[in-house]
């Protein structure tokens, strides 16, 4: 449990830092809205942060500031949205000092477990030159896998 609450304020302060480089500002609601997402062990809606925003800190925001303060995650690569599901998960990546791939999800249907793997660049540059000589104008480059994860189908690969 250390481990784990050692590893979010490290996000948090990884986060901070990056938005201040940007010129952008981590408010406190944005920064416990990410505490959210780095605390949750699964994606969540912007109606179940709500609920959590209220639990963990008295207070309840209203929908479109949440939707708001939740782009200004993505927009500055600290959470995700998934698109499938219209949820939101922390950039497993925040605290990394490496250069990040492009993010693919594996979401699993059961269980609702996300992992988050990097496509390697090069992968990348073949599908967008492939999409580009069809003629069609990708918009976004995110891929969301859905199955079963390993747990939930015994343990199969």
């Amino acid at each position: 449990m250390q481990q784990n609450a050692q590893r979010i304020e490290q996000a948090l302060v990884r986060a901070e830092h990056d938005c201040v480089q940007a010129g952008q500002r981590l408010t406190s609601k944005r920064k416990h809205i990410l505490q959210l997402l780095l605390e949750a062990r699964a994606p969540l809606s912007a109606y179940e942060i709500i609920d959590r925003y209220a639990e963990a800190f008295g207070t309840k925001l209203p929908a479109m500031s949440v939707y708001r303060m939740l782009q200004f995650l993505a927009d500055n690569k600290l959470a995700h949205k998934l698109e499938t599901t219209n949820q939101y998960l922390a950039c497993s990546h925040i605290a990394c000092e490496h250069e990040h791939s492009v993010p693919q999800f594996l979401i699993c249907d059961k269980c609702h477990k996300v992992e988050e793997l990097g496509l390697r660049r090069e992968l990348v540059d073949e599908l967008h030159n492939s999409v580009a000589r069809s003629g069609f104008t990708l918009v976004s480059q995110q891929l969301e896998l859905h199955g079963l994860c390993s747990s939930c189908n015994g343990g199969k690969s």
